[in-house]
């Protein structure tokens, strides 16, 4: 009978994560992602609708500061024009928030039995994307409401959704590194994530932002995102190609530096937990 020997190797030098061993942990990443997206709003009244209600309130007190005591003119009526923004914006503020915890979250986990670590994070940027599916349904309604229909524009849609998804991971995926280490990291996200709500196109147009600061305003990903949501629902004015060229060079250094610095760090994260 022929033995069966088994080799082990040290993992390859390079800067990124391995995705093929990644990818056989798949069914452990969509398991932590069904936990996540059960876990939600378990023992909640409302449920899934809390995914519906908070966009759809805040976009109609904007509605009512913004198109009513302060007039700010926008192509489509301002409720679908705020919620059209508003959705890439919670998924990746709530994605930021949920990837900053995720390595801490799993310290359990990470003591007890070997994975990828870059599992967590994956499994909770997917979560959210469960929300925006509801809320483009509640987006739609209003749009028939107003007689907006998409245009052809709409099939690029996942496109920006990919982006806001990889953007939520490259900026999540540092922040969960320093947060394992300093965890004043985690108190800090929602502070950091009000102020940078305000430095997106999301209760304004991006024409009310000057010109000459445009280039500088577009090294803030989530401005493409956001821009492009709205030219794929709202049939509004395509985005500027060259801003967005700015931001996605700006979102792929992000995302590389970040992981292979997650790289570096992630055989320290069971010890320091």
């Amino acid at each position: 009978m022929e033995k069966v020997r088994t080799i082990i190797e040290p993992p390859k030098a390079t800067f990124l994560p391995d995705f093929g061993e990644i990818w056989r942990y798949r069914d452990l990443l969509m398991l932590l992602a069904w936990r996540d997206i059960s876990a939600r709003f378990r023992q909640s009244v409302v449920g899934y609708g809390w995914a519906v209600l908070r966009p759809l309130i805040t976009s109609l007190i904007y509605t009512l500061v913004f198109s009513i005591f302060i007039r700010v003119e926008t192509d489509a009526p301002y409720v679908i024009f705020a919620f059209a923004g508003l959705i890439p914006w919670m998924y990746f503020s709530q994605a930021l928030m949920s990837v900053t915890g995720s390595i801490v979250g799993g310290g359990a986990m990470l003591t007890k039995v070997y994975f990828p670590r870059l599992v967590l994070p994956l499994a909770t940027v997917a979560v959210g994307l469960v929300e925006v599916a509801l809320q483009l349904v509640v987006l739609g309604g209003l749009m028939a409401w107003f007689r907006y229909v998409p245009g052809v524009q709409v099939i690029a849609l996942p496109i920006f959704i990919l982006i806001a998804v990889l953007t939520a991971l490259a900026f999540g995926i540092w922040l969960t590194a320093l947060n394992v280490k300093y965890r004043d990291v985690g108190m800090a996200v929602p502070f950091a994530i009000q102020i940078w709500m305000y430095l997106c196109p999301i209760v304004y147009p991006i024409t009310m932002v000057p010109e000459k600061y445009r280039m500088l305003y577009a090294l803030n990903p989530l401005v493409g995102v956001i821009e492009g949501f709205r030219w794929c629902l709202l049939g509004s004015a395509p985005p500027d190609w060259t801003m967005m060229a700015v931001s996605l060079t700006v979102l792929v250094v992000v995302l590389l530096a970040g992981m292979a610095w997650f790289k570096k760090v992630e055989t320290t994260f069971a010890d320091v937990i």
